[in-house]
């Protein structure tokens, strides 16, 4: 069984934590009011990548407000965001805030109500703090490193689990469509009785392995933004993080896993074998 982390956490000025976190839940109450009010207006296509690359009035509202209240409160510190990019330092910063302001847009837009605002407080070794708005279930998921995560205030453990029969197991689309060897990892999890989600926010996808509603979490790639709130949470929790090479990195630059420990190397499995399969071809 691939075992959790052994790496010592780095350790956060404990006034900084609790600061960072009544903060980012602030903020994260803030976004839920705006998202539940204004889903499905002002939107248009992004001309990106995808037509699914949506900008909407909600994004860049709540980033900008992110922003406001993080340089007031947080003087110095970076912000990286989705709209408007990153502050001048951020790569080299000891702190830098993460925020994607509605992760999930495209559901956002056409009323789905699956969608979140991420916010996290990253350092060298990764997330330090880290909330996810769940606005359409009236959630707040919040963690802090050390400090265990929480749902609405109350504390959230994951129960391990140790077959993946049954079990729901997360993935996402890439902006330009399936990612190689995605058709591959579904069948291998049919085969082994789950069944795969694509839902459209990938913080929500991770958040669900942290609240223990899935075994797993598979994104074969990712911005730092999508993630890193769900990330903190998933590490508090108690739940494998890896590469796609099985290696513990709390955001790695090469896909990402998120797992209960006791089928994270089953699911691993899948991923590599259904990607090399596709390389060979």
């Amino acid at each position: 069984m691939t075992l959790l982390s052994s790496r010592p956490p780095r350790p956060v000025e404990p006034g900084l934590l609790s600061r960072a976190l009544e903060v980012a839940g602030r903020l994260a109450n803030d976004a839920t009011d705006v998202i539940t009010a204004t889903a499905g207006r002002g939107a248009r296509p992004g001309g990106k990548d995808s037509p699914f690359d949506w900008v909407t009035d909600t994004d860049r509202t709540l980033e900008r407000h992110t922003r406001r209240v993080l340089t007031s409160e947080f003087p110095g510190m970076p912000v990286v965001g989705q709209e408007f990019g990153a502050d001048i330092g951020s790569d080299a910063a000891e702190y830098r805030w993460v925020v994607d302001p509605v992760d999930g847009t495209a559901n956002y837009v056409a009323g789905v109500p699956w969608c979140a605002y991420s916010l996290a407080l990253v350092d060298a070794a990764g997330p330090v703090v880290g909330v996810v708005a769940d606005p359409y279930r009236g959630q707040i998921y919040a963690a802090a490193r050390g400090r265990g995560a929480r749902a609405n205030g109350v504390q959230v453990s994951l129960t391990d689990r140790f077959t993946t029969a049954g079990a729901i197991v997360c993935t996402e689309l890439t902006r330009t469509g399936p990612w190689p060897g995605m058709g591959g990892f579904i069948e291998r999890a049919a085969r082994a009785h789950a069944g795969v989600r694509v839902l459209g926010s990938a913080a929500l996808a991770i958040a669900q392995v942290a609240l223990g509603h899935a075994a797993a979490a598979v994104l074969h790639s990712y911005h730092e933004w999508d993630v890193a709130g769900a990330v903190a949470l998933a590490i508090e929790a108690g739940a494998s993080v890896l590469d796609r090479h099985g290696e513990d990195t709390a955001l790695p630059v090469d896909g990402l896993l998120v797992a209960a420990p006791g089928v994270s190397d089953e699911v691993l499995t899948w991923w590599q074998e259904t990607a090399t399969a596709v390389d060979s071809v």
